[in-house]
């Protein structure tokens, strides 16, 4: 190890030590505000389809702009105004009405209908927003801190990953190879997880790629990791290119062993391209 890279561990330790106790006390805070325990969710046979429907119905209904959660649901599922209408029967301008807030709330009835119409088009699709989500709440996340995670049924070169999203690499790390992904929301990731938590973002193995969405600069995803050890085998940093990287990532990439890329790609075209990797 140089000298510089001693002095960065040592400029860098101070950070790490305040944000892991910061995560601490924040999470038990909330736990006890909330009276929720950090241990993950199961699907107790119920099947991911009938979790997410749950978790759907039950965000629009108690949302404070139930149109709002409405449209971000059917974003997130890629389905237009008009494929969900003909879905459940009714006229574009009614799905349109419930989205602005021109006609009242949907009742549980009509809610129940959308999620449905959603959840069944996405079936005919093949399933790929019915299985991404499942996987996210069978790991105990929500999907507004964990946008997809998922296994590969054999390891695939991580050149393949960087490609699929255009991705440039930063530093090289010591392996060549992984065998997943995760995708997360960094300011999410970093202010509601516990360091318990956050190792779960690696799934069943370390050998995968994290992917932080929403990034800055990159210092304070990087210095999160520092808490969680092992690390992972490589890190994608979305929203910023080389140039206004945290100068002093690629150093903490290379200490740590991790391949560092960065990607500038759409979050939708990301999560797109990632779906078809096995």
């Amino acid at each position: 190890m140089t000298i510089h890279q001693t002095q960065l561990l040592r400029d860098v330790a101070p950070t790490v030590e305040n944000r892991r106790r910061t995560a601490q006390s924040t999470a038990i805070g909330l736990q006890k505000l909330l009276g929720v325990t950090t241990q993950p969710t199961h699907m107790g046979g119920r099947g991911p389809k009938r979790e997410l429907a749950e978790k759907i119905a039950g965000e629009i209904t108690l949302s404070d702009d139930p149109g709002a959660t409405l449209r971000k649901w059917r974003t997130d599922f890629d389905i237009s105004q008009t494929d969900l209408a003909a879905e459940i029967d009714v006229s574009s301008s009614v799905i349109s009405d419930y989205e602005s807030g021109r006609r009242q709330s949907p009742g549980i009835g009509v809610v129940s209908r959308l999620v449905d119409g959603l959840l069944a088009i996405d079936e005919r699709r093949g399933g790929d927003r019915i299985r991404q989500y499942g996987r996210v709440l069978s790991a105990g996340f929500d999907s507004d801190v964990v946008y997809d995670l998922r296994e590969y049924a054999t390891s695939i070169p991580l050149s393949q990953v960087y490609d699929e999203i255009g991705a440039t690499e930063i530093a090289t790390g010591g392996t060549d190879r992984i065998s997943g992904h995760t995708v997360i929301d960094s300011i999410q990731a970093i202010t509601r997880l516990s360091s318990e938590e956050f190792f779960r973002l690696y799934g069943q193995s370390t050998n995968r790629v994290l992917v932080f969405t929403g990034v800055t600069r990159g210092e304070s995803p990087l210095v999160a990791l520092r808490v969680v050890n092992p690390t992972p085998n490589a890190v994608i940093l979305h929203g910023l290119d080389e140039a206004d990287l945290w100068d002093h990532a690629g150093d903490l990439a290379r200490i740590d062993g991790y391949s560092l890329a960065v990607t500038t790609d759409p979050l939708d075209e990301i999560l797109d391209h990632l779906v078809t990797l096995e």
